[in-house]
This record gives structure tokens, sequence and C-alpha cells, in this order.
């Protein structure tokens, strides 16, 4: 067994994962990394991009250039024209990200599920936000990994109305620490983007929220339409009103490394037939899909 493999099992051992990840001084590992991976020193930059590969199955061949300023660039890097088709079905939203679908399935009241027999409901996730929208709708939670693509674009035709920025935590949001942290998307730094989609037929007005959760290593989210960088530092507007336009598929901002992105639907959307738990899913593939 090579050095690779040897050390992807021992991150394996759940136990040690989530010790490694998470019994340590996580807001500061994450500012350190912040700092660290926008060096643009040469070497810097080569041996931490290649210690990445070599632990990882970063791929880089969609990448829109391959030669990249910093590690940081690397991680926020643009695909090429034409890597990722956006589907135009009308009855469906698209996937705003390439992702796992980590969780999925019917919001029961306001109670939704990070993990098995791990909920939490809506108020805990966007307190004093109005989430009777979502009430008996349906929820999709998409798990970026870090090697994945971590720009995020509109879902469907919108109207973004509304950006509110939660500071929080930045725990681990990998699968192991999911079922041990109690509500954990509710506790980490997150942004909520309120949408209205637009166009004909019966989405026509529907409210729809993506909410981008930030994680250890990856507390920033950038917001194309606002110029703001969300990050624990931050102490600007924490509720911002908003009338920016997107059609589908169109780039809404970037996470620093690899998170997760909620996405909150009205009753009357489920899962594509083609989806289910672990299943991955492209920007621009249907994800959700209008049945009444």
């Amino acid at each position: 067994m090579n050095l690779r493999h040897t050390v992807q099992k021992i991150l394996s051992q759940e136990d040690l994962n989530f010790l490694l990840t998470n019994r340590i001084p996580r807001a500061a590992l994450t500012r350190f990394v912040g700092w660290f991976s926008k060096i643009e020193q040469p070497w810097v930059r080569d041996a931490s991009i290649a210690i990445w590969k070599f632990f990882t199955d970063l791929d880089l061949r969609e990448a829109k250039k391959q030669t990249f300023t910093s590690m940081h660039d690397c991680f926020t890097r643009e695909l090429r024209e034409g890597a990722r088709p956006i589907a135009q079905d009308v009855d469906a939203m698209t996937s705003p990200v390439d992702a796992i679908v980590g969780a999925h399935g019917a919001i029961d009241d306001t109670s939704v599920f990070q993990a098995k027999g791990f909920p939490y409901t809506l108020q805990d996730l966007l307190p004093e936000e109005d989430v009777d929208a979502w009430r008996y709708g349906t929820f999709v939670t998409l798990r970026l990994t870090s090697t994945m693509y971590h720009r995020f674009h509109a879902p469907h035709d919108c109207t973004v109305e509304k950006v509110r920025y939660f500071s929080g935590d930045t725990w681990n949001v990998n699968p192991i620490a999911l079922q041990r942290v109690q509500k954990l998307f509710c506790k980490n730094e997150r942004a909520f983007i309120g949408t209205r989609l637009q166009g004909l037929g019966a989405l026509q007005g529907k409210r729809v929220a993506v909410v981008p959760v930030a994680a250890i290593l990856v507390a920033s989210i950038r917001l194309h339409f606002l110029d703001v960088l969300f990050h624990m530092k931050y102490h600007g507007a924490k509720t911002i009103a908003c009338d920016a336009n997107f059609v589908r598929g169109q780039e809404m901002g970037w996470f620093q490394h690899g998170s997760t992105v909620i996405v909150l639907a009205p009753k009357g959307f489920t899962l594509c037939s083609s989806l289910k738990l672990g299943s991955r899913v492209r920007l621009g593939q249907p994800l959700l899909r209008w049945y009444l």
C-alpha cells in the first residue's frame, strides 16, 4: 500500500477523522489557511497544489486556465466554456453546484434532517426569517468536496430579494461530523439567499432559498451581485435587501473551499428521479422537479 492510500485509510477512521478535523482550534486554523492559500510565491503555490493533488482526486482538466497564482486561485477556479451545459427543463430547477446529495426529502412542517436521526428546524437554520414558504416543502443538502468546483449558480431564472449573513462556527461538514454534532448547519457560518422564481407557468413567483454553509478552512462566502465577501471578521450589514436578476445557471458567488449548499423549495417540488442519497450531481443538471 502506497503512502497516499495509507493516509487515506487512516483518515477514514471515524474517531480519528473527527478528532483531526474538529477537536482543533477551528477558527484559528481557518484564518491561517485563508492567509496561507493566498500566498503567490511560486514554490509555496506549486508545493501546496502538488500535495493537494497527491492526497485527493483533484482534476483540473475542466478548469478555464491551467496556471494559477496561488492555491486559493486554484480553489476558486472557473470552468472552461461549455463544461457544464445548463438543462432548460421548464418544470425543473437545476443544481447550483457540483456536489454530492448529502440529504434530501420532504420538510415536516419546518423540520429538516442533516443526517439520519439528527433533525433541525428552518427556524434554527434561519432565525428571525419568515420560513412559511417552505413549510411542508422540499429540501436538498448538496455537499461539496475539497476538490470540486467551488462556485455556485442560480438554479432557475430568479430575482434575489434578500441576503442575510449569519456568523458562526467552522465545524467540518463531512458525514462523520454530521452524525455527531446536532444542528451542525445551524451552528456554522452561513448566508441566506432568498429568491423568487421568474418565468412562465406554475413556477412563477415561487420562493426558493439557497443557503451556502461555510466550514473549517472555508469561512468565506463571496456574493458577486453585492460585491461582498462574508467571512469570520465581517462587521458589515447582516441583512441586505436586493433586487438582483439572474438567469438559470448564472454565477452567484463562490466558496473559498469545499462546503455545503442547502436548497429549500416550496411544496410541489421533488428530487429528480435520477438522483438519490449519495448521488453525484453537476452544476446545471436537473435537481428538483415540479409535480403539481
